[in-house]
């Protein structure tokens, strides 16, 4: 018998109270007692994300509140900004073209931020662009994204900023109203400690604008359906009920900890993971400023990195997760975000160490727990 630790980028671990709402006899959602749980879970969304707008729940991945995004923003044959610095970067300029958006694409060099400058100056260039995709934190190579900064930019244009906070909602700051975000999408197996199934899209005023004007195809993601349902405290179709029920006890220990010593927290387990792997020689992938939900690391040369993460998972229960596409067994990736705490990492690391160790990389063994305890213990 042995105990799994999971420290991917999502799914994370589900705190006990998730588990048992979940277990919970189910009700039905055409009932005062569902319009009680939905009002909860939207009033909980609005307080993580921070704004006084509308926030909708869809029976749905990250991804699918991603295409909500495009399809109710946009027109076939419009213009939109992607930036595409990692791997699901790349996701918003695939679906973009999947519905005939004409996209100008940024490229920014993996674990590298983007610069909200060149945002600014595409802009300019092309006033009739009407939507900027963007990512706040970019799970594929740990790197967060100056949104505040982009919002500035964004805010007097015609355009809508649109952020995909799948990986980061509920781990790292993001302040939709005060950063001019009009758009925001994620999902709830990272900082909302619950399982896959739920999508979530935040629609300010400016983006219901142009969303009376979009012409693309859509039934199931169509934001103004949705809008006159949440309207009577109620959902379009049949939603996930026990997931949204799990919500709002994961949304009632967030309310409880408070975001900023949630962030706090983040930060610190951050801190301490990057701590122990400079301590025994390895380097970040993330060249500019590293997210604190999630941490890449550089494989050290003669390692096996595809060979190493599976070590760890089959053999010794450790779960993390490895490099996406390009970065495919050159970077491992260890989450710290959700329910997770100091002695999740402490294991984490102890066991990468094992691992490294048994492949013959060469370093004082020990020495990544010791710095990360020293992290920790200064409080």
């Amino acid at each position: 018998m042995r105990k799994n630790y999971l420290l991917t980028p999502g799914p994370t671990p589900l705190p006990p109270q998730v588990c048992e709402a979940m277990a919970r006899p189910i009700i039905h959602h055409r009932t005062p007692q569902f319009q009680a749980v939905l009002k909860e879970a939207t009033e909980g969304l609005k307080y993580v994300y921070q704004t006084k707008g509308d926030v909708f729940i869809l029976a749905s991945s990250g991804t699918g509140a991603m295409e909500a995004a495009v399809v109710n923003l946009l027109s076939g044959g419009d213009t939109a900004i992607t930036i595409q610095g990692g791997k699901f970067g790349e996701r918003w300029t695939e679906i973009c073209k999947s519905y005939g958006i004409n996209t100008e694409i940024i490229d920014v060099e993996w674990g590298k931020a983007v610069l909200p400058g060149e945002i600014e100056r595409r802009l300019k260039a092309n006033p009739k662009i009407k939507a900027v995709f963007t990512t706040l934190c970019e799970t594929s190579t740990g790197v967060v994204n100056d949104i505040a900064a982009i919002g500035k930019v964004v805010k007097d244009t015609f355009a809508a900023l649109v952020v995909d906070a799948i990986s980061g909602l509920g781990a790292i700051d993001l302040q939709t109203d005060a950063w001019f975000c009009d758009v925001v999408v994620s999902g709830s197996q990272k900082g909302l400690m619950l399982p896959p199934g739920l999508g979530f899209i935040s629609v300010s005023q400016k983006a219901w604008k142009l969303i009376e004007g979009s012409r693309c195809p859509k039934y199931y993601f169509d934001l103004k359906v949705a809008k006159k349902a949440l309207d009577k405290t109620d959902t379009p179709f049949t939603p996930v009920i026990t997931l949204i029920i799990a919500l709002c006890e994961s949304l009632k220990m967030i309310k409880q900890d408070g975001l900023d010593n949630i962030f706090l927290r983040h930060k610190k387990m951050a801190d301490a993971t990057r701590a122990a792997m400079k301590a025994i020689g390895l380097d970040l992938f993330a060249s500019t400023v590293a997210s604190d939900v999630v941490t890449a690391v550089k494989v050290p040369q003669g390692i096996d990195g595809e060979k190493m993460v599976k070590t760890m998972r089959d053999t010794y229960g450790v779960i993390i997760a490895g490099g996406q596409a390009e970065l495919k067994g050159k970077v491992f990736r260890i989450a710290h975000m959700g329910f997770i705490e100091e002695f999740d990492i402490i294991v984490g690391i102890s066991c990468l160490e094992k691992v490294l160790a048994q492949m013959g990389y060469k370093f004082k063994l020990g020495a990544g727990v010791k710095a990360a305890e020293e992290v920790f213990l200064k409080g």
